[in-house]
């Protein structure tokens, strides 16, 4: 069931980009909401198209379905967490595009990999065989197994659930120990990676996942994921805990909306020399944030805040449209060197907002480091600017819905009350 859109009053203080405990408990049920939509819609193609899929793809694909139902009826919480998981939403819009034949059934492949992590996380007695393209079980949120074979069996003893290549020469018995209360693989096989659970909330950096970034990379030019390695890995935690404990020192709220909205890190490469720092959010993939690793617990913090601010508007977007842009007409921003449609110029004002909001209290805190707070007033000062002429493009343009409109008046109340520097406001 679809949620409501939310009151005139929730619409405001979105639009003020200020965090509300009753905003991400309605962005969490749409999120959920659409991901069952995408789910069904993708059951229906496969059964349209079911004579141009390979052989025995369908009847994997019921099997897993089964599975997954079963997985549902034990544990639901569990199950939803997992179909709300960032890469989830990466994978149904990939196998949602796909075309029929072998894209497609290639796409399908992974959906008994989800299954399968569905069952474990529900402490289910899997028993089936699962596709592992190029000799990987990729378990969702979880990590990576190698198999060293295209196919695997899983069967389930006690607390472990046991892997067995096939085709891979002799048949050879992974184990996957398994947390009794959670499901969780705890292995140590050295053919086990596990995702990195990232210190102080339950987000993880997920370098491992196949769906963490769309073929082809993402942005332009495009930048593609990479594995951090375990050196890497420690710098990244190390990043995103430094990061948060400057944003509870600076605006605690924002600190807990981070850790309620992101669920994922991923790192990405930088496309060549000479280029900036990078972050991303894919609407297909909420709660994602894809990053270049920035370069101090400020650039983290910074990132964040930002990234955070895409996630919520895209949701907000979904319930209440707030344009119906085409990518005709487009604008110049200050942020931006290329001209962006009016949704970009409305997705940058809304995060670029956030921040200046963000800079304003860093600024004005005594009780901050000095570079940190130097910055902060540096960083207003150019970004308040830029804001304030995009919101007048805003409010010009004749591409935005009555609800839109109404949106960016809040965002244009709010950046008005923020004053011209750091020190306007008592």
């Amino acid at each position: 069931m679809t949620p409501a859109p939310p009151s005139a009053a929730l619409l405001g203080l979105f639009a003020r980009t200020r965090p509300t405990r009753d905003g991400a408990v309605l962005l969490r049920s749409a999120l959920h909401a659409r991901r069952l939509v995408l789910l069904k819609a993708l059951l229906v193609r496969v059964r349209r198209h079911r004579a141009e899929l390979g052989d025995g793809v369908e009847d994997r694909f019921e099997a897993a379905w089964r599975l997954l139902e079963r997985a549902e009826q034990r544990a639901p919480a569990a199950v939803r967490d997992l179909l709300d998981y960032p890469t989830t939403g990466g994978w149904l819009a990939a196998a949602l595009t796909a075309p029929p034949g072998p894209e497609l059934d290639a796409r399908l492949a992974h959906f008994d990999a989800l299954a399968l992590t569905a069952a474990l996380r529900a402490g289910c007695a899997p028993d089936l065989t699962v596709a592992t393209p190029r000799g990987t079980l990729s378990l969702t949120g979880l990590g990576r197994l190698l198999t060293g074979a295209d196919r695997v069996a899983v069967r389930t003893e006690g607390r472990h659930a046991r892997i067995t290549p096939e085709g891979a020469g002799p048949a050879r018995a992974v184990p996957l120990p398994r947390d009794p209360r959670s499901g969780r693989p705890t292995g140590a096989d050295p053919r086990w990676t596990p995702v990195l659970r990232l210190p102080g909330g339950t987000a993880v950096l997920d370098d491992l996942d196949p769906y963490r970034v769309p073929r082809g990379g993402i942005g332009n030019p495009p930048r593609t994921g990479v594995e951090a390695g375990p050196a890497g890995r420690a710098v990244w935690a190390d990043r995103w805990r430094t990061a948060l404990r400057l944003l509870d020192a600076t605006d605690p709220a924002r600190a807990e909306e981070v850790r309620r909205l992101v669920r994922v890190l991923v790192p990405v490469a930088h496309a060549d020399r000479g280029t900036g720092p990078f972050g991303a959010t894919l609407r297909a993939a909420p709660g994602a944030v894809l990053a270049t690793l920035p370069e101090g617990p400020r650039e983290m913090a910074e990132v964040l805040v930002h990234e955070t601010q895409h996630t919520k508007l895209a949701a907000v977007h979904e319930l209440v449209p707030l344009h119906t842009a085409g990518p005709a007409t487009v604008h110049k921003v200050g942020w931006r060197a290329d001209a962006r449609p009016i949704a970009g110029v409305l997705q940058g004002a809304y995060a670029h907002l956030a921040l200046t909001d963000l800079w304003r209290r860093a600024a004005r805190s005594t009780g901050l480091p000095a570079s940190w707070r130097t910055r902060a007033g540096q960083q207003f000062e150019r970004f308040h600017h830029q804001v304030g002429r995009a919101l007048s493009v805003l409010l010009e343009s004749d591409e935005l819905t009555n609800a839109g409109r109404e949106f960016a008046h809040h965002m244009r109340q709010h950046h008005a009350r923020l004053g011209a520097t750091p020190r306007a406001l008592r």
